[in-house]
């Protein structure tokens, strides 16, 4: 299981509202079937290998030039482990357990 946070940031557009391309974005990511948590400053996602995960990423990012920025920004930050099968959730729990 890999899993990554995103936040794609449109640029060039003619309001300050930004809710239809974050709208635009999560719906390709509900096309290509990966696991999201929309959250209010980005985007995790669970896939089961970096090629589903990247084409996720890539579907998002385009999708915000065709709802209609003129200029789109895109950080990924990458949580790849190997050694055990951990979902986001996981994470959650574990560090909660520790409260």
């Amino acid at each position: 299981m890999i899993s990554a946070e995103i936040t794609i940031i449109p640029i060039g557009t003619k309001s300050t509202s930004l809710s239809s391309y974050v709208a635009a974005a999560v719906a390709a990511l509900d096309k290509k079937g990966v696991k999201y948590q929309l959250s209010g400053m980005g985007t995790q996602l669970e896939a089961n290998s970096p090629q589903e995960l990247f084409e996720a990423v890539q579907a998002a990012h385009e999708a915000v030039f065709a709802q209609g920025a003129d200029r789109v920004s895109t950080s990924i930050k990458i949580d790849d482990r190997r050694d055990r099968d951990r979902t986001l959730d996981d994470k959650v729990a574990s560090v909660e357990k520790k409260l």
